[in-house]
């Protein structure tokens, strides 16, 4: 069972990486008062939590109404987490969400709605994006009983408040780690997202050939 938390914790900690937020929250709530921010954080992190449960609580019933099994959704979200740590590993990831970021902040000036920055591009995709949900499915897929699964949803509200954290003291968080250290970590994360990827597709093709 620790095993499984410690799975848990560590591929959705890397695959939302919450340390990785807190610049691009900055950037998005730039000009707004501590207040306003506080506002946004809270906001972004309820709306993730709010998403990420629909998928915690019936993804297996989804799986089955579309005809997927788990074992072709374990190779599936396998391989997207793959490619999630290759943009990781070489830079390309925090690239791609600046740009989201950028492209919401034009788009909901221009509106004159910045409070809707919390739902876009914080809690959608940024905490709650398709690695995210993927990941949560095949987690809650492989819980082996009932309490241990339960376990699964203290570890998704501590990654969801290890974000609201993170945005809190964005300001601090990148004072202390600096543009060199952010570097390193999320490249040490990417390595470590795709050594548990690779088991992922791993433990679903093994399924394939027992079934």
């Amino acid at each position: 069972m620790i095993d499984y938390y410690i799975n848990a914790f560590a591929t959705l900690f890397v695959t939302i990486d919450p340390v990785g937020l807190a610049p691009m929250f900055l950037a998005i709530t730039a000009g707004m008062s501590q207040a306003d921010r506080r506002r946004v954080a809270i906001r972004a992190t309820l709306t993730a939590a709010a998403i990420l449960l629909v998928f915690y609580a019936s993804g297996q019933t989804v799986l089955n109404v579309l005809g997927i099994s788990v074992s072709a959704f374990r190779v599936a979200g396998g391989i997207l987490l793959f490619l999630i740590a290759i943009e990781m590993i070489f830079g390309k990831r925090q690239q791609r969400k600046s740009e989201t970021a950028e492209k919401a902040i034009e788009s909901e000036t221009h509106q004159g709605s910045i409070h809707e920055l919390a739902i876009f591009p914080l809690a959608i995709p940024l905490i709650a994006g398709p690695a995210a949900i993927s990941a949560i499915i095949l987690l809650s897929s492989q819980a082996p009983d009932t309490l241990t699964y339960a376990g699964l949803g203290g570890v998704i509200a501590i990654i969801l408040l290890s974000c609201m954290g993170a945005f809190l003291l964005a300001d601090k968080i990148e004072r202390l780690l600096g543009d060199t250290a952010q570097l390193v970590i999320t490249r040490l994360l990417g390595v470590l997202l795709a050594a548990l990827s690779v088991q992922f597709v791993a433990d679903g093709i093994l399924a394939f050939i027992q079934g």
